[in-house]
């Protein structure tokens, strides 16, 4: 016997639930990011979160199993929007100098952060191992994307290593998890201790013709 096609309304059914699914998940990182931004790391539990979503807690779990699942989905989300950023940033730049490029890539992740409080927390105060692993390998694709931008507008003697800009933002990254420990908008004059202490760095490894 020949079988029956599937409905329209079968076929149709298993894209709706998933649209559903994205809907909510979607939902979820939204609530989550408001609760980090406006009333803080403790406030931003699942169940807190759920409600603000409007999505029962039972429900909630079949999304995200912890809070820490839910954060490392809304640290990949903020390095994905920083990735586009940063990129947009560095193809505009008409720095001539050192100083002058670090200025464009240290502006470009302060002002994200402090146009997005909830990654503070996350990032920098609170910072669990899975985020923690996921900061780490986004600070490996920018520091290489930023040592090409440095080589290919000659900032950097050729034979310069990625390591040398990967060191750059290890202790950069140090620095900054000080300022924005200090304020929730980053504290300026560590900030400017993080130009200059990357711009010094990076400046033995200029070319001749660039170094001071």
């Amino acid at each position: 016997m020949p079988s029956t096609p599937p409905s329209s309304a079968g076929r149709s059914r298993p894209a709706a639930v998933q649209r559903r699914g994205v809907e909510r998940t979607q939902a979820l990182l939204d609530a989550a990011e408001t609760l980090l931004s406006e009333q803080g790391y403790a406030a931003a539990t699942l169940k807190a979160v759920g409600e603000l979503a409007g999505i029962p807690t039972a429900s909630v779990y079949h999304y995200f199993a912890d809070r820490h699942q839910l954060e490392a989905e809304l640290v990949q989300r903020h390095i994905a929007a920083i990735d586009g950023i940063l990129t947009a940033a560095l193809e505009r730049s008409r720095a001539r100098t050192l100083r002058g490029a670090i200025n464009v890539l240290i502006d470009t992740m302060v002002d994200y952060f402090r146009e997005h409080r909830s990654l503070i927390a996350l990032w920098f105060v609170e910072r669990t191992t899975v985020v923690g692993e996921s900061a780490r390998a986004a600070d490996e694709t920018w520091a290489e994307q930023f040592w090409r931008y440095l080589i290919e507008r000659e900032l950097l003697h050729p034979d310069t290593p990625v390591l040398v800009v990967l060191l750059t933002f290890e202790a950069g990254n140090r620095l900054l998890d000080v300022a924005f420990r200090q304020s929730p908008t980053g504290d300026e004059a560590v900030i400017d201790e993080v130009r200059r202490m990357s711009t010094a760095y990076l400046e033995s490894y200029a070319p001749t013709k660039r170094a001071r």
